[in-house]
């Protein structure tokens, strides 16, 4: 089961920084089309991008700890 679960986590792992990495360059490219859009218009599509991808490092991160628990419950036994 250990052989299959650290697999599991170091992808969970990558996958979190990847997104994380993609969210900050959503983040830099928006505020520098925030600067001239007109106040009150709405969010724009990279804030829609970026709250996407902060969901998803969410799931990744809450994933990543699930299966760290499974991996030292697994180790207690």
């Amino acid at each position: 089961m250990m052989y299959l679960l650290v697999p599991v986590v170091l992808v969970l792992m990558a996958l979190t920084v990847i997104t994380l990495v993609r969210g900050a360059a959503a983040f830099l490219q928006s505020t520098r089309d925030d600067l001239d859009r007109p106040e009150g218009s709405g969010p724009s599509a990279m804030q829609l991008k970026q709250n996407s991808l902060m969901f998803r490092r969410i799931i990744y991160q809450a994933a990543a700890i699930g299966v760290v628990f499974l991996v030292m419950l697994a180790a207690k036994k």
